[in-house]
């Protein structure tokens, strides 16, 4: 990984090097204390946008916010309604190392578990203000927030686990490289997680001067899960920029016939569950809505079988996941599950013999224009029907297994 290893230089009469506070005698070392204090007088010194620019310009809300995983150095939300969760270690410091990662991922679980009440209440305790402070501190900022809004998507981003998770230290040291490598082997599935380097320089006049950069992120990355009916296989479609003797026109005419299909599914389908992501258009047989389980671990799928002219919705999970034991638990609840999907929803064996929820109809030709229409127009509440009974279920399961 890149990064500078030359200090600044103060230009005048004459080129002056900086010296970082640490290694000069006559300067008292930078404390933790110092580093969280100077991020909520100063949070424009953190380069967010280098990390996630959804997350720029927060407000500062508070120091040390209790939590029952312990209490969080810095704590900043944006306008619209988007928390950062900001660790401030010292790298000589043996916990400043990669234990801080579990540290700030805890905070940010039990944060998850939040809602914008909850927030307010320990902030509320945390700066002794009474009312809903944090709306407060929004507004000095921009006095046009509507409340409701912010605290409906603040308490959606809070359960989605939609955070900017930052690790601030005050200088490079043995150790961070293996950091950095860690984040980028972790990157979370829905929050966005940096390493901030903010060494603090001395200044010849006395004063100091702070020279933020980025030292690792966790990259972007688009994870798409792909489940696929009994019997059938995914065949990898050549790419149009693949060598000519690579590519086979009608694989990549099925593949643009299969994006066409979903993109004209997807282009009228409406979730009631506003915290549902919606997937782009698939290039396969099928689509995968997530469910909130870890590590991406179960997923409402949404396929067409071309060969038998039908199309339907299942619950998938991988394998010894939570996502699994969130599958099995609603298996075993079936009765009460099948009375509120209603229709003719069942539950099947797979060829692993693990049991499946899934619904299905057969329509015909699906590429008869008449007939495709019939079949969205099963298909789209279907699917929505399935994500309002069977996300908060998968939720549910999975905040039991993780206590």
């Amino acid at each position: 990984m890149s990064r500078q290893h030359c200090v600044p230089i103060l230009l005048g009469d004459s080129a002056v090097p900086l010296e970082l506070v640490q290694s000069r005698c006559s300067f008292e070392p930078t404390s933790e204390a110092d580093i969280q204090a100077l991020i909520h007088r100063h949070p424009g010194s953190l380069p967010i946008a280098e990390i996630d620019s959804l997350f720029c310009d927060p407000v500062p809300i508070c120091t040390e916010l209790n939590t029952r995983a312990g209490a969080i150095d810095n704590f900043m939300v944006t306008t619209s309604g988007l928390p950062i969760i900001v660790e401030c270690k010292l790298w000589r410091n043996p916990e400043g190392r990669r234990e801080v990662i579990g540290q700030i991922l805890d905070y940010a679980k039990e944060l998850s578990r939040w809602t914008s009440s909850d927030l307010q209440r320990e902030v509320s305790r945390r700066l002794n203000r009474q009312g809903n402070p944090i709306l407060e501190l929004v507004r000095e900022r921009l006095p046009t927030v509507d409340e409701i809004a912010f605290n409906d998507t603040l308490t959606q981003n809070l359960r989605r686990g939609r955070f900017l998770l930052l690790i601030v230290g005050d200088g490079i040291r043995e150790g961070v490289e293996a950091i950095a490598d860690y984040l980028q082997r972790h990157a979370g599935l829905h929050f966005s997680l940096g390493l901030v380097e903010l060494p603090i320089y001395a200044m010849p006049s006395g004063g100091r001067i702070v020279v933020p950069r980025v030292l690792a992120r966790t990259a972007i990355l688009s994870r798409e899960v792909v489940a696929v009916p009994d019997g059938f296989t995914i065949r990898e479609v050549a790419s149009a920029t693949d060598e000519a003797s690579e590519v086979d026109p009608e694989r990549i005419a099925l593949a643009d016939a299969q994006e066409k299909f979903w993109a004209e599914f997807l282009q009228d389908l409406t979730l009631d569950d506003p915290e549902q992501q919606i997937p782009k258009p698939a290039r396969a047989g099928n689509l995968s809505f997530m469910m909130p389980a870890p590590s991406g671990s179960s997923w409402i799928t949404c396929y067409r079988d071309m060969r038998n002219k039908e199309v339907g919705v299942f619950l998938s999970a991988h394998r010894n996941t939570v996502g699994e034991l969130a599958m099995q638990a609603i298996v075993e609840d079936w009765e009460n599950v099948k009375l509120e999907l209603e229709d003719a929803a069942e539950v099947v064996q797979d060829k692993y013999g693990r049991p499946k929820i899934m619904i299905s109809r057969r329509f015909g030709s699906l590429d008869d224009p008449t007939i495709r229409a019939q079949a969205f127009h099963w298909l789209r509440p279907c699917l929505n029907n399935f994500v309002n009974v069977i996300r908060p279920r998968v939720r549910s399961e999975v905040g039991d297994h993780e206590q």
